[in-house]
């Protein structure tokens, strides 16, 4: 499957393939090509990949380029390794995420030979081509920046940490959230995303952000929110909780918020009475009242009760019975 996003003055591009799935995409290294070339730009070239890999490219991927910075979400089920030997000057610097398997950057003989694992992330000043391999399985994000403003801050090091760090966190938000609004961004959403997008890479090169900084502030909900959402069920599941695991204060949490229209303890309540919804009118395995107020923290049954019909306009029995459950 193939759907691309391009804007005429080239200030994005975007594109998504799966070619996991045997016939989906005909020539599926050709394919993917093609719509790098077309959607990307020659600002962001491919390096020479080994006949196995352009025979056997069994990958799932999404691209995005913003200005200068150009956005890729890879699973690929087979292995990819470039070959040849590599050529040219390169000036970028390159953040690699790894969520599950093994990214090699430069080859087995290579003195500077790294790889990055699961649940890791590396990010470098690139100054000439290498190469690099991924085991088969590999999911991974890659952003490739422009070195103007990071280079300055990392200098020759080479910065590495866990994959859930609160920067890396926040800047994996803000590209999502790239993705899924690509299509609907006029000018000023281009440069905002563009210069939140720097803004999150400095952080990661200084391992800190500036929690100040009034255009972080949404990549800063949406990290919030999504670490929410994956403890809707914890009790230890607070503001407190998401600015701790976040690096910033309750109170930049809150104004963050603020900053939306939203607060952080209203969506955390909103989130699941939605979940406890869901449960309630389930075909199968349907839940009593008193299980889900405990299961999705709620003081007791009255209390989820007294919230559901807020929400809802029915106390929850009701609600059931209306739609048919």
């Amino acid at each position: 499957m193939n759907n691309t996003t391009a804007k005429a003055d080239g200030a994005i591009g975007a594109f998504s393939l799966d070619s996991t799935v045997p016939g989906a995409v005909p020539r599926g290294f050709d394919a993917f090509l093609r719509e790098w070339q077309t959607q990307i730009g020659d600002g962001f070239p491919q390096p020479t990949y080994s006949p196995d890999t352009i025979r056997d490219f069994r990958v799932k991927s999404r691209i995005a380029k913003v200005h200068d910075v150009a956005i890729t979400d890879v699973h690929g089920a087979s292995a990819v390794r470039t070959a040849g030997t590599p050529a040219g000057v390169e000036d970028q610097v390159r953040l690699y995420v790894v969520r599950r398997g093994a990214w090699a950057l430069g080859g087995p003989r290579d003195r500077g030979q790294h790889i990055v694992s699961t649940g890791q992330f590396l990010m470098r000043h690139v100054g000439q081509p290498s190469h690099f391999e991924t085991a088969p399985n590999t999911t991974a994000r890659v952003l490739v920046l422009p070195a103007a403003m990071l280079k300055p801050l990392l200098g020759n090091r080479i910065i590495t940490g866990p994959a859930d760090s609160a920067e890396i966190r926040l800047l994996a938000a803000h590209t999502n959230m790239i993705h899924e609004t690509m299509t609907d961004l006029g000018p000023a959403g281009v440069h905002a995303a563009h210069s939140t997008l720097m803004e999150l890479a400095k952080a990661v090169a200084l391992r800190r952000f500036d929690s100040a900084e009034p255009q972080l502030a949404p990549a800063l909900v949406q990290a919030a929110k999504s670490l929410a959402n994956t403890r809707l069920a914890d009790p230890e599941l607070t503001p407190t909780l998401l600015a701790r695991e976040l690096n910033v204060s309750l109170r930049t949490l809150q104004r963050a918020f603020a900053a939306v229209g939203e607060s952080v303890t209203a969506y955390i309540r909103h989130r699941r009475l939605e979940e406890a919804r869901l449960a309630l009118t389930a075909p199968h395995g349907r839940w009593n009242i008193s299980e889900l107020a405990a299961h999705w923290q709620f003081a007791d049954s009255s209390h989820f009760i007294r919230a559901f019909k807020k929400s809802y306009g029915q106390p929850p029995t009701e609600y059931a019975r209306s739609t048919g459950n």
